[in-house]
């Protein structure tokens, strides 16, 4: 090549010299860029190391690990039962938190608590913030008790995919305080690997703020795996219940759906109660009159009278005798003249003698001389 081919062979070339450079100087200038953020990211798999396999409670391990996201906060708990039943098996008071480094390592110091389970136990490291990342390091606990690990669940498993719906209505039985009933209606899929035959589920009713009562439904029925089907279950309340309820059903340990159920009052019941006080108050009230009547001193009655002269029924007075004055014959002037005392009455006879003033001669006959 000679040299003015070799010239301008430079002078093409310059252009993409001075982008790179200007791109160098960019990334060295950028806020809170250090190199050693620029040339962190940690690659791989999160791994950790304990420095020993057993030790006893109330002493100390080294925990170590690399592969883990720079700066990142990380926690670390001794679990048992493999940790198969979460955090809830972790001796979660004594765990410790680390940051790892620019390139994703971490080391620091774990004391050794006995968890709340039995082992087998792990060392459990698990990422906080950012994408999940977890890893166990198997780890005995001198002096802890060992038991087997729970069997693992691999049969059907039940998930709700639509509902729940509370179908049927009240009847005139209903309405005098007979149990209240419906149907609790849901659509369930199989996420295992097993068809579920016949499965049992836990249908419990709560009224307000009350825990509910259980009561074991059987679903006549088969659910295949990764089908769904759908499931009606029987529900019923006590005798006169009334009020606000709520109907739940359980499968497996685990919550499927929940409704709400406002139950109407039995005013048959109300009126029945309200018909038999009348009732019983009446009867109450003419048991007490016939007793006073029966224990009251009754009056002797009054005598009856004779009718006017013209043999009509004339108005008489009650409890009281009416007497006609009679008149007397003979009078000083020969006619009849009234009685100067009122006339004895037909059935009484005075006991006394008559008076010595009174006249028993006859009387003398007209025309004698």
């Amino acid at each position: 090549m000679t040299g003015g081919a070799a010239r301008r062979t430079a002078a093409r070339g310059w252009p993409l010299r001075v982008a790179a450079a200007v791109l160098v100087l960019g990334a060295a200038l950028l806020p809170g860029a250090s190199p050693a953020a620029v040339a962190a990211p940690s690659t791989g798999t999160p791994t950790a190391e304990v420095s020993t396999g057993q030790a006893g409670a109330g002493g100390t391990v080294t925990v170590s690990g690399r592969g883990w996201r720079p700066k990142a906060l990380l926690t670390l708990l001794i679990c048992g039962q493999n940790m198969i039943g979460g955090t809830n098996s972790c001796a979660n008071g004594d765990g410790r938190a680390v940051t790892t480094d620019a390139h994703g390592a971490f080391r620091t110091a774990l004391p050794v608590a006995e968890p709340p389970k039995p082992c087998p136990c792990v060392v459990h490291v698990a990422a906080v913030t950012g994408a999940a990342a977890a890893d166990d390091v198997p780890f005995a606990v001198a002096g802890h008790p060992v038991a087997p690990l729970p069997r693992q669940d691999t049969g059907a498993r039940l998930a709700v995919v639509s509902g729940p719906e509370l179908t049927g209505g009240d009847n005139l039985l209903t309405w005098f305080g007979a149990p209240p009933r419906r149907r609790l209606t849901f659509t369930v899929g199989n996420t295992g690997a097993v068809p579920a035959t016949d499965p049992v589920f836990k249908v419990g009713t709560a009224h307000g703020v009350f825990a509910p009562e259980w009561e074991d439904r059987q679903w006549r029925g088969t659910v295949p795996a990764g089908k769904k089907a759908r499931v009606a279950l029987d529900v019923e309340l006590a005798a006169g219940a009334h009020g606000d309820y709520r109907v739940s059903a359980t499968y497996g340990g685990k919550l499927l759906v929940e409704q709400a159920w406002d139950v109407g009052r039995p005013w048959g019941v109300t009126l029945f109660w309200t018909l038999l006080c009348l009732v019983v108050a009446t009867a109450v009230f003419r048991a007490g009159m016939a007793a006073v009547d029966r224990v009251r001193p009754r009056t002797a009655p009054a005598p009856r009278t004779t009718g006017p002269a013209h043999g009509g029924a004339g108005p008489r007075t009650p409890g009281r005798l009416r007497v006609r004055p009679r008149t007397l014959r003979g009078g000083p002037d020969g006619g009849t003249a009234p009685a100067d005392r009122p006339a004895a009455l037909p059935w009484y006879t005075p006991d006394t003698a008559p008076s010595a003033t009174t006249s028993t001669a006859p009387p003398t006959a007209e025309g004698s001389s």
